[in-house]
């Protein structure tokens, strides 16, 4: 699906890290490289033609992202350098000022070390209390499992729409319906779930997600911000300098400007940026109901597949996108990754940036494939080849 357009898929190389960053087509390549060469200046900073050039483009990234997500304002997205960025921009510019001590925070053990450790922090500095939502004996979160872990002093719930490790996908709206009756707000990681799915912020009814451009065929360090208009007026920022102040002077007087300027100090990734929009306009003309059904048909495939090895063991058979965590009898994950390698397969080895899974797994470090709508059923059948290999673990001796 849309091989050609990937120039690295024709060196031999079977991708299957997709969890971590994605491969990107020619038109990304191309977008930046023509910004580059015929109007590379600064966006918002010059009243010459090229620099309101890149600052058109740049701004229609910003479009084209209110769109993909259905935001009810352009204004309500601002560009960070990535995920982790975004989350931190949101907790300690907003959530530092909403909470109190004592206030709880409900995350589960399986999110990312993004949606993990500034929390942590919060807790250190304003004595707010972390607490975690039980997951099933598949590791999934329900409705019932977050009612059961709200107290009248539960004020957020930040979760990921997709976990990077189980790769379960969380009833959200569900989960936000029931919030909201409490007065509840909900951040939303969209890390793993914006790239492989529709995800309609108003549908969902979301107060902030934020997601990374480099997981979804687009560049690296460019990450999205939404909230809704009337939280983010209460935003402050955790970064000053050029493009977020409306004025200072010498007498200490400052005014910051209204969002999404406010987010976006000093010189941005113009560039990737652009090069986001190009990306986008591609992944939609894709469409993201054929994205998602073609991940789904490779992960069942995948699945019936490694099933063949009786040496392998599946902690997630049951969840809903394109992450599968492995590992084979007798074998260190990392000697299993390094091993497929050998054979230009890769995958990502580990703890895959989220430590406290291991509470819920029961094991450390897993091999994890992770799969995109590039991705086919002749790759898999390699990687079952290469995994059923009599002498795999005379090799990684």
């Amino acid at each position: 699906m849309n091989r050609e357009d990937f120039e690295i898929l024709g060196t031999g190389i079977i991708y299957f890290d997709n969890g971590a960053t994605t491969l990107k087509p020619k038109v990304l390549a191309e977008a930046t490289s023509d910004y580059y060469n015929y109007y590379s200046s600064n966006a918002h900073r010059g009243d010459y033609t090229l620099s309101i050039k890149a600052s058109e483009e740049y701004e229609n990234t910003r479009q084209l992202v209110k769109t993909l997500i259905n935001a009810k304002e352009v204004n309500e997205i601002a560009f960070t350098s990535g995920s982790t960025d975004s989350l931190n921009k949101i907790i300690f510019g907003f959530f530092k000022d909403y909470l109190t001590t004592n206030d709880e925070v409900l995350i589960t053990k399986t999110e990312h070390a993004a949606n993990v450790l500034p929390w942590f922090e919060l807790k250190d500095q304003i004595g707010i209390k972390v607490k975690y939502i039980s997951l099933t004996e598949d590791h999934k979160v329900t409705l019932e499992n977050v009612i059961n872990a709200i107290t009248p002093n539960t004020k957020v719930i930040s979760l990921a729409h997709i976990t990077n490790v189980v790769g379960d996908i969380r009833p959200i709206k569900e989960i936000i319906k029931y919030a909201h009756k409490h007065n509840i707000l909900v951040l939303i990681d969209g890390a793993q779930s914006v790239p492989h799915m529709k995800v309609d912020v108003q549908d969902l009814d979301i107060d902030f997600l934020v997601f990374s451009a480099h997981k979804m065929c687009g560049p690296t360090g460019v990450g999205i911000i939404y909230g809704k208009k009337e939280l983010l007026k209460d935003i402050k920022p955790i970064i000053f300098g050029g493009g977020m102040n409306a004025e200072f002077d010498s007498s200490f007087h400052k005014v910051y400007k209204e969002m999404p300027e406010r987010l976006e100090g000093g010189t941005p990734n113009v560039a990737g940026v652009i090069g986001f929009g190009y990306v986008l306009k591609y992944l939609q003309n894709i469409g993201f109901d054929k994205i998602h059904e073609k991940e789904l048909e490779l992960k069942n495939y995948l699945i019936s597949r490694l099933k063949e090895i009786s040496q392998i063991t599946i902690y997630n058979e049951f969840s809903e996108s394109g992450v599968v965590i492995i590992n084979y009898d007798g074998i260190f994950a990392q000697d299993l990754s390094i091993y497929l390698d050998k054979y230009n397969i890769c995958t990502r080895a580990g703890n895959h940036c989220a430590k406290m899974t291991k509470d819920e797994l029961h094991i450390k470090n897993t091999c994890r494939i992770s799969l995109y709508f590039y991705n086919t059923k002749e790759e898999i059948d390699r990687l079952i080849e290469v995994l059923k290999n009599p002498n795999i673990k005379n090799e990684i001796i």
